[in-house]
């Protein structure tokens, strides 16, 4: 058997997905607003834990192996918390590092 690993169609960066799947232009154009509005605010709250977890190695003078030692990581995914690098992590994984440092996270909405 035979499997089909032929490429067909690729999608450019920043189009609108919605437009090729076949979406009313209207729909298209919310729907892809919307995408890049939830986007961008899982971003943001990353960037936010992100930073209480480097204020909190700097305010202990850590270095990054101490640290990755405290939170059960690697020094790795230190760096890549000091750096912000939202797309190596999900929220509940930042989330858990916090609370490994008694630091929980509360959620308000709206």
């Amino acid at each position: 058997m035979k499997i089909d690993t032929e490429i067909r169609h690729v999608t450019k960066p920043g189009a609108n997905l919605f437009l090729e799947l076949g979406f009313p232009a209207e729909e298209a154009a919310r729907l892809h607003a919307a995408s890049l509005q939830q986007i961008n605010d899982t971003r943001l709250l990353k960037e936010q834990l992100m930073s209480e977890l480097t204020e909190w190695i700097a305010q202990h003078h850590l270095k990054q192996a101490e640290a990755a030692e405290i939170l059960m990581v690697s020094r790795p995914r230190v760096s890549d918390v000091v750096n912000k690098k939202t797309a190596k992590f999900t929220i509940d994984t930042l989330v858990e590092m916090l609370s490994r440092v008694g630091k929980p996270v509360r959620l308000a909405i709206g």
